[in-house]
């Protein structure tokens, strides 16, 4: 019975996940024309979309993650160039508030989440989903795991799903939330199994999303 669940959950997911994408494309896809020729207008030598390392995916895979680009090209080597800047970025669970790498207007549309509008065409490729985890890098696990070893015990479970352009990380706090209880909320989301829950936490996203709470 519970293999039978399983499967009509990933099923009834998966379905959830293309009909979401493909409305939320439909949607968006003006503010991301938008985006994408204010990008290259406030920064014409680098790309529309990010140039940052693949991300952990379901079982641990690694792919690229679409995003608009906020910061100036070569962001990651410029804050390698600055030990004290990196040191506090880790510090600050991989986030710096401010952000001197940022490009004009970038901290209205990271706020609002507008940069990751293009991870809908991730979940039609079927690498994330609309809920899920959080979608983190590998060095981000390997170095925080350092500093929170008990967080360890949920990875299993985290793994298990597809990362998520939402999820229960995101209406709890986002930014605002230490690495170990982000992966213990990832792994609570993975073990329930549920579209209603699904829908639930994207129910729930808009109002995180407008009013931009724990994003920087």
């Amino acid at each position: 019975m519970k293999k039978e669940n399983d499967q009509f959950y990933y099923i009834g997911k998966r379905l959830f996940d293309i009909f979401g994408a493909l409305v939320g494309i439909i949607i968006f896809s003006p503010i991301m024309v938008i985006l994408s020729i204010w990008i290259k207008i406030v920064s014409p030598e680098g790309p529309v979309f990010a140039d940052i390392p693949e991300r952990v995916g379901k079982d641990g895979k690694l792919f690229r993650m679409l995003k608009f680009r906020s910061m100036i090209p070569n962001a990651q080597a410029w804050l390698d160039s600055r030990p004290d800047l990196l040191k506090l970025y880790k510090k600050n669970n991989y986030k710096l508030d401010p952000d001197p790498r940022l490009l004009p207007g970038a901290l209205v549309y990271r706020k609002t989440s507008m940069d990751e509008l293009p991870q809908f065409f991730n979940i039609l490729k079927g690498e994330m989903s609309l809920v899920g985890p959080r979608c983190y890098y590998p060095f981000e696990i390997k170095d925080q795991l350092k500093v929170y070893p008990h967080a360890k015990k949920y990875l299993k479970d985290v793994l298990s799903a597809k990362p998520g352009l939402t999820g229960l990380w995101q209406i709890s706090g986002r930014s605002e939330i230490n690495f170990d209880d982000r992966l213990r909320l990832d792994a609570e989301y993975a073990r329930k199994k549920s579209l209603v829950y699904d829908l639930l936490i994207v129910l729930k996203t808009p109002y995180v999303v407008i009013t931009g709470k724990g994003a920087y």
